[in-house]
């Protein structure tokens, strides 16, 4: 009797074992364990009495194997933005020096620069803009962006007045990276020849001329 009660006593441990293995392996790693554990229980005359556990408990640990891997499924990789899925982007209108700029209801344009540029950059920590009153004709230099990996100038998309230009940005430059169509634009100005901004990309082309410089 006692010798039944060991036997009994190893075959709960190897059938705790078997569980834990189950809830980790998948459904056929883990059944040819249970086979040989039913195998030494039917020798040692003991299979009756775990056959009802057996038939119970398989199914929750098949059902246990089987979605664990879902579970551990990688999410797939979405590459780097390129414009912006926003509905700011829509009324954008891009340089090929990576400027944007949106015309506002009083007829001023507010410039910035595209998520693609302040990917590129990094981390901005400096924000050189111009002054208020600035005369600028398409394609000058009005300013530059450092970053702590590299600088870079910027090019007015219009010719125009600087009228107003984003204060925020000198105590806290991260704005261009953080929220670059919104919080992080840098100059307002006014707008000489309305032909210009016709003349610049949408989002659609701005798109295609990035993947052809990256090609």
């Amino acid at each position: 009797m006692s010798s039944q009660r060991a036997v009994v006593s190893s075959m709960a441990s190897r059938w705790q074992q078997s569980a834990n293995v189950v809830s980790k392996a998948t459904v056929e790693q883990a059944e040819p364990l249970a086979h040989q554990l039913a195998a030494e229980m039917a020798a040692s005359g003991l299979l009756r009495s775990f056959s009802s556990n057996f038939s119970t408990a398989w199914p929750l640990l098949t059902r246990s194997a089987l979605l664990s891997p879902l579970r551990l499924s990688p999410k797939p990789y979405n590459g780097r933005t390129i414009a912006s899925s926003s509905r700011l982007s829509a009324a954008l209108k891009f340089t090929d020096k990576h400027e944007w700029v949106r015309v506002e209801d009083n007829g001023t344009g507010t410039v910035g620069i595209s998520n693609f540029a302040q990917e590129a950059l990094g981390d901005v920590v400096y924000c050189g803009l111009p002054e208020v009153g600035t005369q600028l004709a398409q394609q000058d230099e009005f300013g530059a962006l450092e970053s702590v990996k590299a600088a870079s100038e910027l090019y007015s998309p219009l010719t125009g007045e600087v009228v107003e230009v984003n204060t925020l940005l000198a105590d806290n430059p991260g704005l261009v990276n953080k929220s670059c169509y919104k919080d992080g634009w840098l100059m307002k100005m006014t707008i000489a020849n309305p032909a210009e901004v016709d003349a610049l990309m949408d989002e659609a082309a701005y798109e295609k001329y990035i993947r052809s410089i990256e090609d």
